[in-house]
């Protein structure tokens, strides 16, 4: 009898690109192997972990479960789940619109999947089991992480905060921090596996500490990870401006690990539209959190996220968020059209803009961005950085006889390929030669090659192929995903 096969589609942040990590070691803990890549539905079992805050998301898992409803039809046995946001909101609406689904579970309850698919066969009917609050910290899960040399690390689930345009507190709950024994006991698990690059996650990450009442809490973990031996690389996401606080600033400064990057969610420069956001702060907080970073850490590299035609936004407004674009020179910026997300209270607000303003705005600010992306980029011309190798960062490396990696700030570097064999995971020296807005290129001779525990675990586990159940998380035993990708969609953490 052949082994049962599983796929799983992630949509949304990067919490639920790790919740996916988590639902993929639950099933290989089930006995489950993972479809080859390409199955496209061809698999045992298929698993949404949606994402509810786009205003076309049900739209796309219907429109995805119809195209599975011929497949589960030929194929006896076949089952099909969904979890994640939409289903926290959406609930029974689901196996109504797609009576082929067998299981719907939420943000609070996936270690229950396995258990939902089993009952599902057996009674033969959907199971749908949403659980009102954390039935355990998502952390204590298998995981089947995706790569052998970053991994992420969950600090927190949750948020407290109440922007009008975002759904994620009402279907992820309010904020719950992890131990921080837990959290550093993980990490040197991971490292201990040859890890060497962390994030550490959660929806406000830099609240951490909240539940306890120490406001320096995160800054601390900071620092604690800064002992830890053989972790080369911290990075975090997503800061709110509001609980970014000065000792964070010196614990990113004075701590060598951590890496001068942040990403720190602008959202709007007009004051008027963020108090209607109900973001805490305002542009001149802003800009000072930025010109604080700066003077701590002069290459740092900051990222944002901007919505653009919010309800009420006028062209003074919309000039407000251009004018912080140039006074904050970001590196890159996520930049979203706002678009009407279902159960928030923006949705219902007065003065909706019109698709088209939206539009013209939002080209008129990427093309600002790019043009400052582009002007910082120029800068590392003539730079000599160390760049972690990365696994499938550059589409056109083997057309190019190129490898791809990222700079201590996160850009992407391309770089001639070096006689040396590199592994991903292992540190190249290269000086820089050009810059593009999105990338930079270090078309010269790579300087020096240092081989790296975290290449040598990406060498075992490539020879090695893992098979069976994840490891998990906080405990002795510890697995590892991919280097961190930006949220390109779905809910803007912080």
């Amino acid at each position: 009898m052949s082994e049962k096969t599983y796929e799983v589609r992630t949509y949304g942040c990067q919490m639920n690109v790790h919740d996916s990590e988590r639902l993929s070691g639950l099933l290989e803990g089930a006995g489950y192997v993972r479809a080859p890549e390409g199955a496209d539905g061809d698999a045992d079992v298929v698993v949404f972990n949606t994402c509810a805050v786009r205003e076309n998301a049900d739209n796309k898992l219907y429109g995805n479960l119809g195209r599975l409803a011929p497949m589960k039809t030929k194929r006896p046995g076949m089952q099909i789940a969904v979890g994640g946001c939409l289903a926290q909101k959406d609930r029974d609406t689901i196996t109504k619109r797609a009576p082929w689904v067998d299981v719907v579970f939420g943000t609070h309850n996936i270690g229950k999947l396995p258990v939902l698919l089993e009952r599902a066969r057996v009674q033969e009917e959907a199971q749908v089991e949403i659980a009102e609050s954390l039935e355990a910290f998502p952390s204590t899960l298998p995981t089947r992480r995706e790569s052998a040399y970053a991994a992420w690390v969950s600090i927190s689930v949750g948020c407290n905060n109440t922007c009008t345009f975002c759904i994620v507190p009402a279907l992820r709950g309010k904020e719950k921090d992890r131990r921080t024994g837990d959290i550093l006991a993980e990490i040197e698990a991971l490292v201990e596996e040859g890890v060497s690059e962390i994030t550490l996650l959660g929806q406000n990450v830099n609240a951490y500490g909240s539940d306890i009442g120490d406001r320096e809490a995160f800054s601390k973990l900071l620092r604690a990870c800064g002992k830890i031996d053989g972790l080369e690389r911290v990075r975090f996401t997503s800061p709110h401006p509001r609980d970014f606080t000065d000792d964070v600033i010196a614990a990113m400064a004075e701590t060598p690990n951590v890496m001068p990057q942040l990403h720190m969610p602008l959202q709007s420069g007009s004051d008027t539209i963020l108090k209607a956001m109900r973001r805490s702060y305002r542009q001149e907080r802003f800009l000072g959190i930025i010109e604080k970073v700066r003077a701590a850490m002069p290459d740092a590299a900051i990222s944002t996220d901007i919505i653009v035609g919010f309800p009420g936004e006028t062209e003074e407004d919309f000039e407000q968020t251009m004018h912080t674009v140039r006074e904050a020179r970001f590196a890159n910026a996520f930049t979203f059209q706002y678009s009407i997300r279902p159960g928030t209270p923006a949705a219902t607000m007065e003065n909706q803009i019109p698709k088209e303003v939206v539009q013209e705005r939002y080209m008129r600010l990427v093309a600002l961005q790019e043009e400052i992306s582009w002007e910082e980029n120029k800068k590392q011309v003539g730079r000599t950085l160390d760049v972690m190798v990365a696994e499938g960062e550059g589409r056109k490396d083997g057309a190019t006889l190129r490898l791809s990696g990222r700079a201590a700030d996160n850009r992407l570097v391309h770089f001639t390929k070096p006689e040396q064999d590199v592994r991903p995971g292992d540190v190249v020296t290269v000086e820089i030669t050009y810059a593009a807005p999105h990338h930079l290129l270090a078309e010269g001779e790579t300087q020096a090659v240092r081989r790296t525990r975290a290449g040598d675990a990406w060498e075992k586990r490539n020879a090695e192929p893992q098979q069976g159940p994840g490891v998990m998380l906080g405990l002795p035993k510890i697995g590892v995903p991919e280097p961190l990708p930006a949220a390109t969609g779905g809910c803007s953490v912080g």
